[in-house]
């Protein structure tokens, strides 16, 4: 009988934490960097070799009845090379990003998941290219524009993120008659530094 008592009142005690870790509003802010790896499909005339970059910044976290808005700011660089006749052409491109996500949040007690997608405008701050052959060289327009969707994983204060980027207005290569959408995955690691 005290067992089963017991067993009510810790279900019970549990279940208050979770719904008020799901119900009363949030604040939580921190920093996060990770690597992304950028994909510019081909569209042949070239042939195109995917490469690594990275993003570092911050992000902030408004929930409440279990949903998320997060919004981001981060810097990223997007590399790639292309293949014109052979000759490589490395392109990096250097942009703050803003995502604005929405989505759900599950867990309580320091462990959870997150999903949740949304729009991304980047703003190219530099290219950097090899003045080999301009004439494959990628021109962003001064916005890039985006969708985003991903999962997260909390642990504590510490958070890691898979994404997926596509991009939604196309990148012109040098002659500007052909263009391709760029996208990306991304993988990052957050650490929390407070919450409200």
């Amino acid at each position: 009988m005290k067992k089963s008592i017991l067993l009510i009142f810790s279900i019970f005690l549990l279940s208050i934490g979770i719904s008020k870790a799901q119900v009363i509003p949030s604040f939580s802010f921190g920093l996060k960097g990770g690597l992304n790896y950028s994909t510019f499909p081909s569209n042949g005339v070239f042939n195109n070799d995917n490469k690594a970059g990275y993003q570092a910044g911050a992000w902030a976290r408004i929930g409440g009845l279990g949903f998320i808005f997060q919004p981001e700011l981060y810097f990223a660089d997007k590399s790639v090379t292309v293949n014109n006749g052979g000759t490589p052409n490395k392109q990096s491109f250097k942009s703050f990003d803003v995502p604005l996500l929405i989505g759900a949040k599950v867990g309580a007690l320091g462990l959870g998941g997150r999903f949740y997608g949304g729009p991304v405008l980047s703003f190219t701050t530099g290219r950097d290219r090899d003045a080999l052959n301009d004439a494959t060289a990628l021109r962003y327009k001064d916005a890039n524009y985006a969708i985003q969707v991903g999962a997260g994983v909390d642990i504590s204060s510490f958070s890691v993120d898979l994404r997926y980027e596509g991009g939604l207005n196309k990148v012109a290569y040098g002659n500007d008659n052909s263009h391709t959408r760029v996208s990306l995955f991304s993988l990052s690691l957050a650490y929390k530094l407070f919450s409200l």
